[in-house]
Order: C-alpha cells, then structure tokens, then sequence
C-alpha cells in the first residue's frame, strides 16, 4: 500500500490524495532493464457529469511498463519520453501509475449508466420529479403579448 499522490485524476473523478493505492507488483529483470507488471488498486471519489450526485467506487488496472538501464540499446532505438529510466538501481513508479490510472477514467463519469441528470429549467433531479413535469416555453418575442388577454380589476 502506498498513500495515493495529488491530482491522481481528472476534474470531475480522482483518487483521493492520501488514500491507500494497493500495488500488486511483479518486477522481473530482462536484458534492457526492469519490467514491471501487475495491479493497481484504490478507490475513487468525484461527481456524476449528469446530475452532480457523489460518486465512490472502486478501480482494479493492469499496469506494464519497461524501466530501461542506463546506456542500453533502448537510448538508441527509442524516444527519450517513450520508456522509463532507471536511475541507478532505483525508478519513479509514479508517471506509469498515473498513465494506467488516469487513461482509464471516465471523462464524464456517471453514478449509474441510466442517470436521467437535472431539469435544465429548475435544476431538480428528474428522479424526483413528477413524470408531467414540464417547463412553459414562452419566446420571450411574445412574452409581452401574454398580459393583453388579462384583464385588469
């Protein structure tokens, strides 16, 4: 477990900062330098793009990313952003988590696929309006001539 680092997201769903990111890891030694792959675990939190309600839910994402040793054949036959450096005998997990985890949210996420969102005219949940509820539209051209048919007391 590892304490989740700032911005893990997008605008309207992240990961917590601070919150516990599980990392089920396998790191295994090849000629050019260290493959990771495996598991990332933890749990979001954010508001639905429909009708703003909280959401929190889990994330389950594979993870494989190659950390090249230093002068290996990956400097010549790859771009310098392409594949992750060691720096020693050490790498930074941190940009190849937060490519596997942040390439999977979802841009607009909801808090249930059939989420009917917000009246545009009152801004009410349609969950909790009636199934006639409706809004006049009057072309405010007109709105003017609506008075003329009352009659003044």
């Amino acid at each position: 477990m590892i304490p989740a680092p700032v911005n893990l997201g997008l605008e309207l769903i992240s990961v917590p900062e601070g919150s516990d990111v599980e990392l089920d890891l396998t790191l295994t030694s090849v000629s050019e330098g260290v493959y990771v792959s495996g598991r990332v675990r933890g749990s979001l939190s954010g508001e639905c793009g429909r009708c703003l309600n909280e959401i929190n839910e889990s994330f389950d994402v594979k993870i494989a990313e190659l950390f090249a040793y230093a002068d290996s054949t990956t400097e010549e036959t790859t771009d310098e952003d392409e594949v992750g450096r060691m720096q020693g005998d050490l790498f930074d997990l941190e940009p190849a988590l937060r490519d596997a985890v942040v390439l999977t949210l979802p841009t607009n996420p909801l808090c249930r696929p059939d989420c009917p969102g917000l009246c545009p005219e009152c801004g009410v949940h349609f969950d909790d309006l009636p199934a006639e509820h409706s809004h006049e539209d009057v072309d405010p051209r007109w709105a003017a001539l609506r008075n003329l048919s009352q009659t003044e007391e």
